[in-house]
């Protein structure tokens, strides 16, 4: 006979923690301590520095640069 309210304790599931779970609250734990600390999320992985020599047509384009306006490019 089975009672309405009661649950087999064969469908009841065990909250197990894993090692993924426990890395992953370990990890946002961390990174809202960091927040706290400096305001806002440190980066430890340094940009690049990029060379000024590179041509990049991109930033180019956005500071409204036009090909022929540059007398270097042209002939």
């Amino acid at each position: 006979m089975h009672l309405y309210g009661m649950k087999n304790k064969k469908k009841q599931k065990r909250l197990r923690i894993t090692e993924a779970d426990y890395l992953l609250a370990h990890r946002r734990a961390a990174r809202l301590e960091e927040i706290a600390m400096h305001g806002k999320p440190v980066s430890m992985r340094p940009a690049l520095h990029a060379s000024k020599k590179i041509y990049d047509r991109k930033k180019l384009k956005r500071a409204g640069f036009k090909s022929n306006d540059d007398p270097a490019l042209s002939h």
